[in-house]
């Protein structure tokens, strides 16, 4: 079957016992067993629960992996990734990385003595070189954030593997309606399924994929000792959300390189980021990795300071000023002051996150009414 039809049937199946088109939700927490030490399919709702079970099954079939497995925010399963390494070991990140991964690794994993290198996606040369002996993972993502960086998955996995360690990708910008990591070398597939996975701000999610049962196996195992596991009622919601994921990253996907195609031509905007334009320095990778669709996040600069941009973002009608993409609303926000907050200073500027920069996440409005509300708050901040 093709993908779309995988995205509404395959672990959604119509109910047995009532042939309800929509599974039932499972709320419970605890499932009584056959015999004492004699266990069902399922015993505790941390360890899993129909409704879950369901949801994974589908997002491991979308990924082309052998499981998947849900957790309760997109951090929480980059952190679970994380939890495979052990004290002294190394990871390799893109620099281009959003800013709640940047302080996971820099502030949390560090407690642990895991030490981190962030280097830029676009420079296979620099990225070899950042590999140590103790470099047991590299973390990057799939369209980088906020800057739209695309790493070259295959040649990074080359690398990635010939130095004994894990490739894990952030495929959240892109989601497997237009990339599937785990098919170009990846070993593990990360999404903050909050943003398109789920579609309707409305559901927080994370989720993991891997190609190895092995690997899976010990995921899970780490998954279940530390608890980070999404409940019944967003299983449902995301489970929704994922069977209109191929129609929304289509629009969005083309709103988006539209909205950017005129962005390049307005006369208070100094740069737009965005793979699927020609002038993007990796739009030939991007055509190569992702075909026709490019999602549906633009980064630009505009022609002012700190103050004017921050005051574009909080100008507009539409675009709501937030720290989240991929939903059917537009989104706007300022990364120097928002997302990417988490960076310390010097580390922006180091890696380009200028304060004259703005993210948005373009959404299923009609793309004129959205042109016009960028405009209107350009003028209204620039001129």
């Amino acid at each position: 079957m093709k993908f779309r039809t995988r995205a509404i049937h395959v672990g959604s199946e119509p109910d047995p016992a009532t042939g309800a088109v929509v599974p039932p939700i499972y709320l419970a927490t605890t499932y009584v067993q056959p015999g004492a030490g004699t266990w069902g399919a399922f015993d505790y709702s941390r360890s899993g629960s129909p409704t879950r079970a369901g949801v994974e099954r589908t997002l491991a079939d979308l990924e082309g992996g052998c499981g998947a497995l849900a957790f309760s925010s997109g951090m929480a399963a980059i952190h679970g990734a994380t939890m495979l390494l052990r004290s002294g070991d190394h990871i390799v990140a893109g620099s281009d990385i959003y800013g709640g991964a940047y302080r996971l690794l820099h502030k949390i994993c560090n407690r642990s003595g895991i030490s981190v290198s962030l280097t830029p996606v676009n420079d296979l040369k620099q990225f070899e070189a950042a590999m140590r002996p103790n470099t047991k993972m590299v973390w990057v993502e799939s369209i980088g954030n906020p800057l739209m960086s695309i790493p070259d998955l295959p040649a990074i996995a080359e690398i990635a593997h010939r130095h004994g360690a894990w490739l894990g990708v952030d495929s959240t910008f892109t989601s497997p309606a237009i990339m599937r990591p785990l098919e170009l070398g990846a070993d593990i597939v990360m999404h903050s399924a909050t943003k398109y996975l789920g579609g309707h701000s409305d559901c927080l999610a994370g989720v993991l994929a891997t190609k190895d049962p092995e690997l899976h196996k010990e995921l899970y195992f780490i998954q279940n000792a530390t608890g980070a596991v999404l409940a019944g009622l967003e299983c449902f919601l995301l489970q929704r959300g994922i069977k209109t994921l191929d129609l929304r990253m289509k629009e969005q996907s083309q709103a988006a390189l539209e909205i950017a195609q005129w962005l390049e031509t307005h006369p208070l905007v100094s740069r737009v980021l965005y793979p699927g334009l020609e002038s993007h320095p990796q739009h030939d990778l991007a055509k190569r990795l992702m075909g026709d669709r490019f999602g549906a996040v633009v980064s630009f600069e505009i022609r002012g300071d700190f103050a004017q941009t921050k005051k574009v973002c909080e100008s507009t009608k539409l675009f709501g000023l937030a720290v989240s993409l991929g939903a059917v609303e537009s989104l706007i926000e300022q990364p120097a002051s928002m997302s990417h907050a988490s960076y310390d200073a010097a580390a922006r500027a180091k890696f380009g996150i200028v304060d004259s920069l703005i993210r948005i996440s373009v959404g299923l409005e009609d793309i004129e009414d959205l042109k016009a509300d960028i405009d209107q708050a350009l003028h209204i901040a620039c001129t």
